[in-house]
């Protein structure tokens, strides 16, 4: 449970630090879980001709090797379906453990003190295996890989969901700490509005609008997260480190209002006023997800961004 004093931060400047959230077990299996789906990517890539043998190799060593390949571990990996072009056959990941970990007691705990009682898992939610800076390949964009630009989520979804009630959860897989490239803030003002967007190599607030040396840093541990208000602004910092930074970003918005990507699937993770409501089941979750890409496949693109590159404060 969150303390008087987190709840009065998160009030206040619009994040909070929370130490342990993820239980133990639900960690641990996530980690098994991703580690037999590379296992299986792996094995297809080296099939191909792609990748090395993995006799010798861990997971963070087939990681790396497939990314030197440029083979697409990011979105096979991803909880979620691409904001661009969708296909029949866009790969997507989910299991039991990451079910585990969007339902998980002390989070929605967490999320039933900060937005009430009926919780809704948004589905604007990714994986982020952020790899060495060095590693980076020539014109790596992708926010999911490299450092993330300064944004705030409220303006990065659609406008429909300007007024829901949310929350981002990063949470920590590995330990995050300023080499590796952890989440930064700048701390929420009184008066916070969505800041002018560009959309540059990813979509970030405009220049002149966040004062880089007032960010804030937040180091935490596996298991930890961040918690933070849809109007804070955030980003991250490149990965300096020789190894990998893993995270997940996740969001709950209270039931019933927009989620800022109405084209994708959402469930009620917490009802206290009918659990009959709650979804209990991975594998039919998984199923609105398969149903949403088979109808996603056959209609035309659905921008997830309102900014405009010929927006003054963008020239």
């Amino acid at each position: 449970m969150l303390t008087p004093a987190q709840l009065q931060q998160f009030e206040t400047q619009g994040y909070v630090v929370v130490e342990d959230l993820l239980p133990a077990d639900v960690l641990e299996a996530v980690k098994v879980e991703y580690a037999a789906l590379l296992d299986d990517l792996y094995a297809q890539w080296h099939k191909q001709g792609l990748v090395p043998a993995s006799e010798n190799l861990d997971f963070w060593g087939k990681l790396l090797a497939a990314y030197h390949a440029r083979c697409d571990y990011f979105q096979p990996m991803d909880i979620s379906l691409p904001g661009d072009q969708i296909a029949a056959d866009t790969p997507f990941h989910f299991g039991p453990a990451i079910f585990d970990m969007l339902t998980a007691g002390p989070l929605l705990d967490a999320m039933e003190q900060l937005i009430g009682p009926e919780i809704t898992s948004n589905p604007i939610q990714h994986v982020r295996i952020k790899p060495p800076a060095t590693a980076l390949q020539n014109g790596e964009i992708r926010p999911h890989i490299t450092a993330t630009e300064w944004h705030q989520d409220r303006a990065v979804a659609l406008e429909d969901a300007d007024a829901t009630q949310m929350v981002t959860v990063w949470l920590a897989i590995t330990d995050a700490t300023v080499e590796n490239g952890c989440l930064q803030v700048q701390p929420q003002v009184p008066d916070q509005t969505i800041l002018p967007h560009c959309p540059r190599t990813q979509t970030g607030i405009a220049d002149g609008f966040i004062d880089a040396a007032g960010a804030m840093p937040l180091p935490v541990k596996a298991g930890g997260a961040v918690l933070f208000h849809p109007l804070t602004p955030h980003g991250s910092l490149p990965n300096t480190t020789d190894g990998f930074r893993w995270s997940f970003d996740i969001r709950f918005h209270k039931t019933g209002q927009p989620s800022g990507r109405q084209h994708f699937p959402e469930f009620v993770a917490r009802s206290r006023s009918n659990p009959a409501l709650e979804l209990r089941d991975w594998q039919t979750y998984k199923s609105l997800w398969e149903d949403a890409r088979a109808r996603l496949a056959t209609q035309p693109h659905t921008p997830i961004h309102r900014w405009q590159s010929d927006a003054p404060y963008c020239a």
